[in-house]
């Protein structure tokens, strides 16, 4: 910059200010002080490469209309993120650095510091992010600014540490008297920095920078979500050294170090410009034309006259997967996404899906597949993510290095990662592996849960927002969601569709209320309206597609269609097991008595139908029945004959043994003609789960869960069966059938699922010597059970129906309010037209993994912990394999990966008596086991939490004694 020039126009007293003030300390700045002018100049560099690189076509073209035309959103863009720190022109900011104050006060900006402490104390979070907000709200408003587009430029700057507030928490504290904002020259300088800034990127003056249309709120929550990313980028100390000379600073010289900086991060889109596929497309990528069904929800998406969201429900089997990728294509080349994020269940349902996802995106492009990014808790121990990332050099979930050290309060950060010059990179950017960033990859395969926490009220949460918008998010088995996950669903929908995000939403038993509460969602949110009904049709067929958006002037549109099924339905018989059901008052012993009797019964089942060999898949409700069950097999058929499988073994062993399931039981596995083999499993095998089993066991369960549990039986033709397991059959336990009254449930189940929903499900049981049509019925059968006719139960059953209705009823409506204390958008606030006060009372949840999940799941925060052993006699601690650590735990780099293998959940019941637990001592410091509890386990691999005793081996898993 032209210090010369500069003096003339504003003085020497502000031009010595401006070279004074800092941005970033010696210590976060590679030596070098960094002048505040520097840092809003870099931010603004990394800016342009964002959006000449990285920004979807959708949110170009959206912010060139909110700038006023083509071609005018980029510079509007690079000023609102290069602007985001203009706070720190204030004492709040220069007094926290020793050094830099001093020399801020010799440069004629003083302050009274007694005030300024007792500001501080008044409103402990006043600091540069606010102030900003106040400061460019003044400052714009005085370049002649509409108020309507101040409204919403001041809280992106004031929200960028993470949680935006509002205009009266943004005024500065009463007792500070003006020296945490600053008086006198500190208004001149504040003004000042905002001009030569505004005037470096290219624009006149603040006044030609005003836009002339207001954004929606979701287009702000992604903008701001950019702007922390590219303020995040812009101080990486690494490609970032502190500029201490202000002669040093301009655009050119930010734009070298950006570029380096954008270079070795590897950082990269997804699709870029994308032509709308041709009907050939489908055999390309997956080797077989399309079915019916799948050329239906292609045909659906190809008609809809702008971004909305499609509603698929087919049988298990029928290919919606592949359907849902291929109309992502259409909807990414016609609406201008740039990417996918696909949300499923659950941890194990996202591991294939990442394989599936990845070939996919293969066939498209060869480059893409190595962009895609895992997303969930346990992915360190996603063998083919694991590969990925180290053919590439990287470390998974290591996180970016530092960025601000003053007003973050939560530092999310984590350890600090050195610079790679990768010319082509064969896997995602690191960058996109640190915490609350991994949605900002182009294709990102996780859990629902991520897509839930955008919509929580939570800290940094723009960035989930961020990575989510610009995309085509394909939501697989969401009838999977209960009433309060669906809260945050719902909530979620809301802003996509505000967003014009696409949304794909698989499911193969979706109850109609459910349809229709997701695309009214959705609509609502498209509309930007606090409620919008709309009448969704009951599909006419099975399978259909239900697509619905809503066009730029006119009534939300909606296009159904249905289809028959590629294969020919299954008649698949339906039997009971009766299982005597222990009463409230029976005592332990008579509990496992009965317990063991409903065990043999199962166990004497097996014999029979299986006497010629097969294959048996049984699902368990409960982590104790399956452990439970597993023993008395495991006598009658030996090892050899049974698995156990469910989310109480380590995360180490748990994925073997999914692997072994699926390798076993998958559609290629060849078969012996003699063979034996049991699975047992909890829900674990209930979705996404793709084993093929000649007969099924299973708990009773509400009926579209059922039916999905039913799609493991027979799921490929080509699969060889005995003679007598040719005719497929469920056998139904877990429940006491009672002469003249409602059947009693096992407690397991009734306390997972509710009594309402079992008592449905068990009235629409087929009778003796009838089956179920499946998939035909299915659409039927679950209408019904989730239908509110009461003739549905038996007249004797029907006083007990009532009752469980009512209780049900009471029971939703607890926890939809629960749900609504972590949503993100305050009731009644979904038609503000700005991010002002969008954290309401603060955060809600924590911003780890465990914290979040118990806010979108309905649940007690459970607890992981580190398995360890050590035995009396010993003097260090080992490993589960018995691999020795060290006296005080040191973990060496060859039996890390043991120990972060060892780890597993607790129940929640056990969270409360976990709390004492610790890391061990050898673990402060480390960087992933730091936060790590460590349970220790005696010779016989016990432990005592509070008054339980809990035991662990690699057969059973962690069981509660």
């Amino acid at each position: 910059m032209d210090v010369r020039e500069l003096s003339e126009r504003y003085g020497p007293v502000v031009v010595r200010a401006l070279e004074t003030l800092w941005g970033k300390s010696r210590e976060r700045a590679g030596g070098a002080t960094n002048l505040l002018l520097a840092h809003l100049v870099d931010t603004a560099a990394v800016a342009e490469l964002l959006w000449d690189g990285f920004l979807a076509r959708s949110t170009c073209l959206a912010l060139d209309e909110v700038a006023g035309g083509p071609g005018r959103g980029r510079r509007l863009f690079v000023w609102l993120c290069g602007a985001h720190d203009c706070g720190k022109v204030t004492p709040a900011h220069q007094r926290l650095w020793p050094e830099g104050a001093e020399a801020v006060r010799r440069s004629g900006l003083t302050w009274v510091e007694s005030a300024a402490v007792a500001g501080a104390k008044q409103q402990r979070r006043w600091r540069h992010d606010w102030a900003g907000g106040l400061i460019t709200r003044e400052v714009l408003a005085g370049a002649g600014w509409d108020v309507r587009q101040l409204d919403w430029v001041w809280p992106l700057v004031a929200g960028h540490h993470g949680a935006f507030p509002s205009l009266r928490d943004v005024q500065e504290p009463r007792h500070a008297k003006g020296q945490l904002r600053g008086r006198g020259t500190w208004r001149q300088v504040q003004q000042a920095v905002l001009d030569v800034f505004t005037q470096e990127i290219g624009f006149g003056g603040l006044g030609e920078v005003e836009p002339v249309v207001v954004p929606s709120r979701a287009l702000q929550l992604q903008l701001s979500g950019l702007v922390v990313m590219a303020d995040w980028i812009a101080s990486d100390e690494r490609f970032f050294v502190g500029v201490d000379d202000l002669r040093l600073v301009s655009l050119d010289a930010s734009r070298e170090r950006a570029a380096s900086a954008w270079q070795a991060l590897g950082l990269q889109g997804g699709w870029g410009a994308l032509a709308v596929p041709g009907p050939e497309a489908f055999r390309d990528r997956f080797g077989y034309a399309p079915r019916p069904s799948q050329a239906m929800v292609g045909e659906a998406v190809r008609r809809m006259g702008s971004p909305g969201i499609v509603v698929v429900e087919a049988p298990m089997g029928e290919g919606k997967t592949e359907a849902a990728q291929s109309a992502a294509e259409v909807l990414a080349a016609r609406f201008g996404a740039d990417g996918v994020f696909v949300g499923m269940p659950t941890q194990a349902t996202s591991d294939p899906m990442f394989t599936r996802t990845r070939r996919w995106l293969e066939a498209v492009d060869e480059h893409l597949a190595s962009r895609v990014v895992l997303l969930h808790g346990k992915r360190a121990f996603n063998r083919e993510w694991k590969a990925l990332l180290e053919d590439a050099g990287a470390y998974a979930d290591e996180a970016f290095c530092g960025v601000d050290e003053f007003g973050l309060e939560d530092d999310p950060y984590g350890v600090e990662s050195e610079a790679r010059d990768v010319p082509e990179r064969r896997a995602p950017a690191e960058w996109f592996l640190g915490s609350k960033r991994g949605l900002l990859a182009p294709f990102v395969v996780g859990t629902i849960d991520q897509l839930l926490y955008a919509a929580t009220r939570t800290r940094h949460v723009m960035l989930r927002m961020a990575g989510l918008a610009g995309k085509v998010v394909i939501l697989d088995e969401v009838h999977a969601c209960d009433v309060y996950m669906s809260q945050f669903l719902q909530e979620a929908l809301r802003w996509l569709g505000q967003a014009g995000v696409p949304v794909l939403v698989l499911s193969a038993t979706l109850a109609p209320a459910q349809r229709q509460a997701l695309v009214e969602a959705y609509l609502a949110g498209a509309a930007s309206r606090e409620e919008l009904r709309v009448q969704v049709p009951v599909p006419s067929g099975y399978p259909s597609v239900t697509a619905a958006w809503l066009p730029a002037s006119g009534e939300p549109q909606i296009h159904m269609d249905a289809t028959g099924s590629w294969r020919e339905d299954l008649g698949v018989r339906v039997r009971i097991v009766p299982e005597a059901v222990p009463g409230a008052h029976r005592s332990r012993q008579e509990r496992e008595r009965l317990q063991g009797e409903a065990d043999a019964r199962v166990g004497d089942l097996l014999a029979s139908e299986l006497a010629d060999g097969g294959t048996a898949l049984v699902i368990r409700n409960s982590v104790a029945r399956a452990q439970s069950l597993y023993e008395e097999l495991r006598g009658r058929f030996g090892r050899d004959e049974v698995r156990l499988l469910h989310a109480r073994f380590t995360v180490a062993r748990r994925a073997d043994l999914t692997e072994e399931s699926l390798r076993l039981l998958g559609p290629r596995t060849p078969r012996p003609r003699d063979g034996r083999l049991i699975l047992v499993a909890t829900q674990l095998a209930e979705q996404s789960f793709d084993v093929d089993a000649d007969l099924l066991v299973t708990d009773l369960a509400p009926v579209d869960l059922l039916l999905q549990r039913i799609g493991r039986l027979h799921r490929h033709e080509d699969t060889w069966r005995p003679d007598r397991l040719r005719v497929p059959q469920v056998f139904l336990t877990g429940f006491e059938p009672r002469e003249g009254r409602e059947p009693a449930f096992a407690f397991a189940s009734e306390m997972i699922y509710g009594r309402h929903l079992l008592l449905r499900t068990a009235a629409v049981l087929p009778g003796a010597g009838e089956v179920w049509s499946v998939p035909g019925d299915v659409p039927e059968v679950v209408a019904r059970v989730y239908g509110a006719d009461a003739s549905l139960l038996p007249q004797m059953w029907r006083e007990a129906g009532e009752e469980a209705c009512r209780e049900q009823e009471s029971r939703d409506r607890t926890r939809a309010e629960n749900a609504r204390q972590f949503l993100l958008t305050a009731p009644g606030e979904h038609e503000k037209r700005t991010l002002a006060g969008l954290h309401y009372g603060g955060s809600t949840a924590g911003s780890n993994e465990d914290s979040l999940q118990a806010a979108v799941r309905d649940g007690d925060e459970s607890v992981e912990v580190v398995l360890v052993v050590r035995e009396e006699d010993d003097a260090v601690f080992r490993t589960l394999a018995g691999r020795a650590l060290s006296v005080n735990g040191e973990v060496a780099p060859e039996v890390l990966e043991e120990v972060l293998g060892s780890v597993v959940r607790l129940p929640p019941k056990l969270t409360q008596a976990a709390a004492q637990l610790q890391p061990l001592p050898g673990w402060h410091g480390h960087p992933w086991l730091r936060h790590s509890r460590a349970l220790v386990l005696d010779a016989s691999r016990r432990a005592r939490l509070g008054d339980l005793t809990v035991s662990y081996d690699d057969e059973f898993g962690l069981r509660q004694e």
